[in-house]
């Protein structure tokens, strides 16, 4: 290169004397016409193929030529055409001597031909789609930058010998830097509608002059500050961070995985000999390398989904480290400058410029990484909802059991989080050990230099740390994976979640104290050992904290006692300490690393088992299209609920021709459902075949409901069909009950249809089915839940030969005999075997066990139909306490009907604006102002006791040698290890402090919260989704225990550490205050501008996610429903939009954290570069200590601002979790449970005497009353059957008795007490509701659920199950009273269920019963016996009936006839049907006079 400068004329390519060692620095002429024209082309040609590959993978559709575009085409051939005009000026100038001027000739040329490829690429960007070029960006930059130099030069040499000498040449590049200046800029901008630019380092260039870029991110942050930001704000999501994209390709990856796996445990099975059967160890350690397996699977499908994108994070984070470990050096330089007398001024400039430099490319690099982490935690996170999802639509019911909703719930949540977390700090894991090792390095070096092998003892210091930290985090890991996570929360969200399903249980049996118990022992289980692990968390911080110090302690200690000669200087005490602190990091950030990939190994186990849990097998049932001949059979099978477990159905052969109507009768738990579910492919075939022909429709025992309105549920996704949805809905008896709703088929049903009956989800359910017009219809016993001549009525319209589905194949599982006659086949099931088949005269002729049950019970079932004329009574009003007794809507109205006026739920709401102070007062109230004012003062003395040592040691560092030593250097060591480790002391007592304040106010706030919740009335649980509630329990208190204290910690920690860097430097450099002061309210008006916006897009996040696990939650109890009608497709795409909505809200949070953090650390840079110029300005009058101690620290302001962003907008953002926690404060509570002071005697109620006083309920003010003057006596032992139509107010009087609503006037006395002077819980203990049409059970075993709280002998739990006529079936039982139930009972048949709940008020003898149909899914033989049962056992007790059924209450005292919310007749059954009145037309309707 120099004999090619030389051929033009040109000095050498470098020259140190003219570069360096100089007063006035420049570059050869060589060095600036080739290396500084050369690099910014060498950059583009080398990286434009790669870039143009990537441009061609990628394409997002041809952008429209824009003026932007235009311009920059314009301003490129200018440049290129200055190029040309050079190259050809100098060939025909210089044509006879163009060998000296091969430099001058050739550097033209090749700019031009890179400004040309530049033109290409930009082309090449609009026809892909591609916005924002960083790439060209950076050429740009690159460009100008190098331009700088020759800029100088020649503005120098046009000063010094006139502009006319060549003006030509100087017009020339003067006029070309302005167009580079003018591209560099237009580069800033994006074109039209920008999406995202996809690095950081265009975020801090386009937060000052992108104002064009509509939709970046400034843009939003001024937004976010003027008003608050709503959902329709927010950026659209990137196609490749959406749902679809992600999971679409990750599917058949992870489905390849699983294939393996299973292939591996056929290879472990087939090594087993046939018919032996392992050991349980051997067993538990199969289940455990299984467990492992799926885990490892699991991460290696996500690292080569992710991993590419992932690795240019983890190329950033290394040239991130490269620039950490250069600034340590350059400080090295600059003390060094400060020592030589003689170095000129520039150099001190130029070290400060560049540790100015390296700082700011440190910051950029390091949220670049971040940002890349981010981006793959957040599709990670997608990926495993959307694997999670998928995967609870096609497991069976064996796995299904093993994990509740809770626990999947758990997994979509706390899972996820965790992987994000491990995501982001992964590469600590590699990277922290060789940063160790590196400033371990660095600092050798410098003790050889100057300290010698005193660098043993800072390293003896680490490795004595190191195995600390790592067994604390250990320890800790295993503390909260184990016992927090796994163990307690696992265990209180499970509790929660039933405690929500069964919320009316507990309201009606007054089980709330127990309850919250019950929740208050797992979460004292769970703070107790969050205690724990934040003691050991402290112990960590503590010696974390004070690394620095004993590391410092131990070298200088050494160093200074080895030998007296051996002096402290600023050189050796302050770089080591900048490498001390560099060595922070990694030693904080390792066992952090490691604890997280631990509980990320712990949460990939459990996802890995979840999603590697066995499946519903495709071949379970054969589908075929429709054909005639049987469209369902079924040849020899054998069917079981796990591969495991015994049989439910044996030797099945049915053949259903198409059309055909078959009946399935058999007592309970003789496998009715069991057998549909095979036909559905939802029990595990052991032998046989079934084949199933044509679509399916089914219609599950237990009515499953969507949070949706009527017609929603009715339509399930299918366009609506006006003609035929009139049709289903007058078939399906719904007209009466559209009538009286207050937006007709719009109303909004509460989740799993809290608001209706029994009898009208199952109508909605039978709907649903109806609406599909499917091939075959599956029918589990839907008529069970409603009146028996509404069940006729739907019979004859829907079912029955002459119904809507007379020409489908139906399979009726029923207990009603009067609809025998009319089916084409019948099979009787006993113990899972089909004992009989064929038609009813068939059966009948055979005078086999089905002839004597005819026999034997015809008479007590008459047939109950209804004339066309007269209105549908149904068993509506029977459980509703919402919606029926609503205030009708007529015909007029209806058209025109206001959006929100059928609208139940309540969305979850994001409050807007910041958090309001009052959060802040409530959380630190909760505290104690007693222990905050202390530990701020702890926190003063620790930061006190830092600056003291710091400056204790920069003072030690100027002090003057005398004769080769340094005086009184044992007391200055003993006085700088004392305040240091008073320093470690103050930090473990802060940090304990507060890990403590935050469980005092965790544990406050979580009891307000469950209290809160518990006192609701049963209206709050209508219109609030159980996913809401959980977000709370689960996430938002998760957030309280952790995230809060360890933002405050770190926010107080870092707050007063910044503190102490401004007051060394303004100590060094007062002068520095001009600086320091304009820069802090910079930072506060950035800041500020920011959490605006964060809060409120942290809010969005939050309740974007209830919806979430809401979903979930509805599809998991569904899934069977959900397959059965073929609808995956359409409940994946409704999870991904929700769980794409969520992550719209999260995307622009953490992008806002990265684009302040840059922001701000800019900031930061500006203290280092203003202390650095001041330092070196006061170079005559500033002892080199202090500029070392100034300067070190101040290195540390842009890791200190970037910490104190992270941890306030933590407390700022988690603080909203307090805000969320406390909006269930103030909504309305129910009375108090119990009155102090009450005069209720101790047996209350001892008659069981009910008297209504003018009694008047209304459900809602503004609403029509639902009861009106109810004046009645009921008295002792008297047994009074409640009759009426829908609407009619029987409910409410039942809802009335137990305050469930309270009185709009008037009284209810019980044994003389008004009900509304005494306790809730006073009131509802001793009363007895058996409201058993949706029987909850919680998980736990069967003697749990009978009996909760111990309160009777096993004796007396058995003889309820003999009355209740359980007992052989419990007796039968492997753990017998043990026996574990399911969540939600599932592994008990409906009836089992109904018949628990019956036996558990039988355990509960009371002077009062009010009864709901008990035995509705029970067979007629049982219900027989049961209501013998309940004339017998409660004999001594007055009982109110809601009657169905008429027969039931015709050997009744009194019957009463509710009307539009009046008695209308009350009377003995006989007088009132002497009488003709309502109850006798009512009779007459049922057949029964």
């Amino acid at each position: 290169m120099d004999a090619f400068c030389r051929l033009s004329g040109l000095d050498p390519l470098w020259d140190w004397n003219r570069t360096w060692y100089t007063a006035n620095p420049d570059l050869t002429q060589c060095f600036q016409n080739t290396v500084l024209v050369w690099v910014p082309c060498i950059y583009l040609w080398l990286l434009a193929p790669f870039y143009c590959l990537h441009l061609y993978c990628h394409d997002r559709g041809r952008i429209r030529m824009s003026c932007l575009c235009t311009a920059k085409m314009v301003l490129g051939f200018l440049l290129a055409s200055f190029g040309f005009v050079e190259f050809f000026y100098i060939l025909l100038e210089r044509s006879q001597e163009i060998q000296q001027h091969m430099v001058f000739l050739l550097s033209p040329i090749i700019r031009s031909m890179t400004v040309i490829l530049a033109l290409c690429i930009i082309q090449l960007e609009r026809v892909r789609g591609c916005r924002s070029s960083v790439f060209l960006f950076l050429f740009w930059v690159l460009a100008v930058v190098c331009s700088l130099v020759p800029l100088r030069a020649k503005i120098q040499l046009a000063m010094d010998e006139g502009i006319a000498s060549d003006i030509v040449r100087y017009l020339a590049f003067f006029s070309y830097f302005t167009i580079q200046l003018a591209q560099l800029f237009l580069c800033c901008f994006a074109d039209h509608n920008s999406v995202y630019l996809f690095t950081i380092i265009v975020f801090f260039v386009d937060d000052y002059v992108c104002e064009s870029s509509p939709r970046f991110l400034p843009r939003l942050v001024v937004k976010g500050y003027r008003t608050p930001l709503a959902a329709e704000d927010l950026w659209t999501l990137r196609e490749e961070d959406t749902s679809n994209k992600i999971i679409s390709e990750l599917q058949q990856d992870w489905t390849a995985e699983c294939a393996k796996i299973q292939k591996q445990e056929k290879a472990l099975a087939s090594g087993v000999a046939l018919g032996s059967r392992l050991p349980d160890q051997a067993q538990l350690l199969r289940k455990l390398q299984k467990e492992q397996s799926s885990g490892f699977f699991l991460l290696r499908t996500l690292a080569r989904k992710f991993g590419p994108y992932f690795l240019t994070g983890t190329l950033c984070i290394i040239f991130h480290d490269a620039f950490m470990f250069a600034i340590p050096q350059v400080l090295s330089l600059l003390l060094g400058f400060m020592r030589d007398e003689d170095a000129p001024l520039w150099k001190g400039y130029f070290y400060a410029t560049l540790m100015f430099l390296l700082s700011c490319l440190q910051s950029l690099f390091n949220h670049q990484y971040m940002y890349t982490c981010f981006t793959v935690g957040m599709r990670v996170k997608t990926a495993v909802m959307g694997l999670v999802y998928r995967k609870s639509l096609v497991i069976n019911s064996a796995a299904r059991r093993t994990c509740t909703v809770g626990e999947i719930v758990n997994l979509v949540s706390a899972d996820t989080q965790k992987l994000m977390d491990f995501v982001v700090y992964f590469n600590a894991v590699w990277l922290a050990p060789i940063e160790i090792a590196l400033c371990l390095f660095f600092l050798w070096q410098v003790c050889l230099n100057h300290l010698g092998p005193s660098a043993l003892a800072g390293i003896a210091t680490v490795i004595l740390i190191f195995p600390l930290n790592g067994f604390i985090a250990k320890k800790r890991s295993k503390l909260q994976v184990k016992a927090i996570q796994m163990k307690f929360m696992d265990g209180r969200i499970r509790l929660m979640n039933e405690i929500l399903n069964g919320i009316k249980i507990l309201k009606f049996y007054a089980w709330e104290k127990a309850f919250l118990e019950q929740v208050l022992g797992h979460r004292e289980k769970e703070l107790k050992a969050l205690k724990k692990s934040q003691i050991l968390y402290s112990i960590s911080i503590a010696s974390f904290n004070s690394s620095s110090f004993l590391i410092a302690f131990a070298m200088f200690g050494v160093y200074v006692t080895l030998d007296d000669r051996n002096v402290l200087d600023a050189q050796k005490v302050f770089v080591s300490m900048a490498l001390i602190n560099i060595l922070k990091t990694p030693l904080s950030q390792l066992p952090f690393a490691i604890s997280t990939t631990m509980q990320a190994m712990v949460s990939l186990r459990r996802l890995g088992k979840y999603l590697c849990s066995e499946e519903l097998r495709v071949d379970n049932v054969s589908k075929a299209p429709l054909s005639s001949g049987k469209n369902v059979a079924i040849e020899n099978g054998t069917f079981s609920w796990s591969a495991e477990g015994p049989p439910c159905l044996k030797r099945i052969n049915i053949h259903v021709p198409r059309g055909s109507l078959v009946a399935v009768v058999g007592h309970v738990g003789s496998g009715k459902s069991s057998l549909l579910s095979a036909m559905l492919g939802e029990t595990e075939k052991r032998t046989g075949r079934v084949s199933v022909k044509g679509s399916v429709a089914y219609v599950p025992q237990q009515a499953w409901i969507q949070n949706a309105t009527v017609q929603d549920n009715i339509i399930f996704g299918r366009e609506k069909m006006k003609t035929w949805y009139h049709r289903v809905l007058e078939a399906c008896a719904l007209l009466p009950d559209l009538d009286i709703l207050p937006a007709g088929d719009a109303t909004e049903i509460g989740e799993k249809g809290l608001n209706l009956s029994g009898g009208q989800k199952q109508r909605v359910s039978l709907a649903r089915a109806v609406y599909r017009k499917a091939d075959v219809y599956l029918l589990d016993d839907p008529l069970s839940a409603v009146d028996a001549h509404v069940g006729q009525h739907i019979f004859d319209k829907v079912i029955g030969p002459k119904g809507v589905l007379r020409d489908k194949t139906r399979i009726l599982v029923t207990h009603g005999m009067s609809f025998l006659p009319q089916a084409d086949h019948i099979l009787v099931l006993v113990d899972g075997e089909i004992t009989e088949s064929g038609s009813y005269q068939e059966l009948l002729s055979r005078h086999g066990a089905f002839a004597d049950f005819i026999h034997t019970f015809a008479s007590t079932e008459r047939k109950e139909s209804l004339t066309c004329g007269l209105s549908i009574f149904s068993r509506g009003d029977t459980t509703n306490t919402n919606l029926q007794n609503m205030e009708p809507v007529s015909e007029t109205d209806q058209e025109q009907v206001p959006e929100d006026l059928g609208k139940l739920t309540e969305a979850d709401k994001a409050r807007t604006g910041r958090v309001r102070l009052e959060m802040y007062q409530k959380y630190f109230k909760t505290i104690g102002l007693a222990i905050i004012i202390p530990i701020v003062f702890l926190y003063a003395f620790q930061q006190g006791a830092s600056l003291a040592y710091n400056y204790w040691l920069s003072m030690w560092a100027d002090d003057p040698v005398v004769n080769g030593t340094q005086i009184d250097t044992d007391l200055k060591l003993t006085v700088f290890g004392a305040l240091g480790f008073v320093q470690g002391i103050a930090i473990f007592g802060t940090t304990v402090a507060i890990s403590i304040c935050g469980i005092i106010a965790s544990r406050h706030l979580h009891m307000e919260l469950l209290i809160n919740v518990l006192r609701s009335p049963m209206s709050f649980f209508e219109c609030t989704p159980s996913g809401n509630l959980l977000n709370r329990f689960a996430k938002e208190i998760d957030a309280i225990d952790c995230m809060v204290p360890d933002g405050l910690k770190m926010m107080l920690s870092y707050v007063f550490k910044l503190m102490e860097v401004c007051i060394i430097v303004l100590m060094a450099t007062p002068f520095a205050a001009v600086i320091i002061l304009p820069l802090a309210f910079l930072y506060a008006f950035v800041q500020s501008f920011y959490v605006a916006t964060s809060c409120q897009l942290r809010r969005l996040e939050a309740v974007s996610r209830s919806p979430i696990y809401t979903h979930f939650n509805e599809t998991v109890q569904g899934a069977s429903v959900i397959r059965a009608f073929g609808e995956q497709p359409r409940f994946i795409l409704q999870a991904n939009q929700r769980v794409d909505f969520n992550q719209t809200s999260y995307f622009p949070r953490f992008v806002a954290t990265r684009w302040l953090a840059v922001n701000l650390e800019f900031v930061g840079n500006g203290v280092v570069l203003a202390a650095a110029i001041l330092s070196v300005m006061g170079k005559n009058t500033l002892s080199p200590g202090i500029v070392g101690l100034a300067v070190s620290h101040s290195l540390q302001v842009t890791g200190i601002l970037s910490w104190i962003v992270r941890s306030w907008t933590d407390v700022e953002n988690n603080i909203v979790s307090v805000e969320r926690v406390n909006e269930y404060a103030d909504t309305a509570k129910e009375a108090s449970w119990s009155v102090e002071g009450s005069s209720l005697p101790l047996a209350w109620p001892q008659r069981g005497t009910l008297e209504f006083q003018d009694y008047g309920l209304q459900y809602r003010k503004g609403l029509e009353l639902a009861l009106k003057g109810i004046t009645l006596n009921i008295h002792e032992r008297e047994r009074v059957g409640i009759v009426g139509r829908t609407g009619a107010g029987k409910s409410s009087l039942a809802l009335g008795i137990f305050r469930i609503l309270e009185a709009a006037k008037g009284k209810i006395f019980i044994d003389g007490v008004n009900i509304a002077d005494i306790g809730l819980h006073d009131l509802r203990s001793p009363l007895l509701n058996c409201n058993n049409p949706d029987p909850v059970l919680f998980s736990g075993s069967l003697r749990m659920n009978l009996d909760p709280f111990d309160t009777y002998t096993d004796e007396e739990v058995w003889r309820s199950l003999e009355l209740a006529h359980l007992k052989n079936f419990v007796s039968n039982l492997p753990d017998k009273l043990n026996h574990e139930c399911s969540e939600g009972g599932e592994n008990l048949s409906l009836g089992q269920r109904q018949l628990v709940c019956l036996a558990r008020a039988l355990l509960r003898k009371t002077k009062i019963l009010v009864l709901d149909e008990a035995t509705a899914a029970v067979d007629l033989e049982t219900d027989t016996l049961i209501q013998s049962t309940i004339r017998t056992q409660f004999e001594d007790c007055t009982v109110l009936t809601i009657a169905h059924r008429l027969n039931t209450i015709m050997d009744y005292t009194r019957v009463i006839v509710m009307d539009r919310g009046h008695i209308s007749e009350m009377d003995s059954p006989a007088n009132l049907i002497a009488q003709r009145g309502q109850f006798y037309r009512m009779c007459r309707e049922a057949g029964l006079v």
